[in-house]
């Protein structure tokens, strides 16, 4: 019989909008996981996934899955039935941090600063009940700043109701004007502070993705009270939210009035060669190679 004790199943994929960048993060982990000595399989998933999976038989799966399915508690579900450890947060964790306006409100009674929610109306045209300034609207369930759009003000004309699909649960806030920080959290402790700087609007999927999107400035230069905060805040909201092995956190930091947003929790975040965890995680001294493989290491279901 084969011994398996190495092989891992590189989940990728899928048939969400994240599904190309979804591929890439898994490109880029599989081929670290080699690199550390495991023998890692890129496997696409679709709806015959527990078959492909029963037939290669792996000791453990990586998780490269970003956004639906792979994110919301789905893929968690099936590998708890199937007893095959994986990397990343549980269901419940991922199911809740998905949930954007569930996040939020749990967050906000953790003591964690978050941007309010407005009162949505929805007809032809999508807009926030009664007057209000700059705002952003965007899915309730979705990752990579996919479907999200800002209303520069009360006066800009309203985004259509079919610019998201029928199905699609939409929620609003304030835009709120600053600057764009990250932390990612390694098994409940901070990394380090990135601020991210770009030519577009707002950290959207190109800034995310494309090479030359965005700058990132680590550590961030803020003021040390500013860094600390959010450091602590993704720590606690990794408790919290009962996450596992690698998060990122995402904050809009107003300058102007010192006030710190948090504006969601990634349970799986990118992780491609642009993208902020690996690194964040070189900076502390950790490579991308160690990364992956610690996160195979500790990699299960959930109890």
């Amino acid at each position: 019989m084969t011994d398996n004790r190495d092989r891992v199943a590189v989940l990728m994929g899928g048939w969400t909008s994240e599904a190309a960048v979804s591929r890439v993060s898994a490109s880029f982990c599989g081929q670290a996981a080699r690199n550390a000595g495991w023998d890692a399989i890129e496997v696409e998933v679709d709806r015959d996934i527990a078959t492909k999976l029963k037939e290669l038989n792996p000791s453990r799966a990586f998780n490269a899955l970003h956004g639906q399915i792979g994110e919301d508690g789905n893929i968690q579900g099936l590998l708890n039935i199937m007893n095959i450890p994986y990397t990343h947060s549980g269901l419940t964790a991922s199911a809740i941090a998905m949930d954007k306006l569930l996040a939020k409100t749990l967050l906000a009674g953790a003591g964690i600063l978050v941007p309010p929610t407005l009162a949505l109306i929805e007809d032809s045209h999508v807009y926030p009940e009664g007057s209000i300034g700059a705002h952003v609207i965007k899915p309730r369930n979705d990752g990579s700043s996919f479907g999200v759009v800002i209303v520069p003000d009360a006066k800009a004309r309203p985004p259509a109701r079919n610019t998201w699909p029928a199905h699609t649960q939409l929620i609003c806030e304030p835009y709120i004007h600053g600057r764009e920080l990250t932390v990612s959290v390694l098994d409940g402790t901070a990394l380090c502070v990135t601020e991210i700087t770009s030519e577009r609007e707002f950290y959207d999927f190109d800034a995310k993705y494309a090479v030359g999107g965005s700058k990132h400035i680590l550590p961030a230069d803020i003021p040390e009270p500013v860094s600390l905060k959010a450091c602590l805040w993704a720590e606690h909201a990794y408790r919290q939210l009962g996450c596992r092995g690698i998060i990122r956190v995402d904050y809009r930091w107003d300058d102007k009035n010192d006030q710190l947003f948090m504006l969601e929790v990634n349970t799986q975040p990118g992780m491609t060669a642009t993208s902020l965890v690996p690194e964040q995680a070189r900076f502390v001294g950790m490579s991308g190679e160690e990364l992956v493989n610690h996160l195979l290491e500790i990699a299960q279901c959930d109890d």
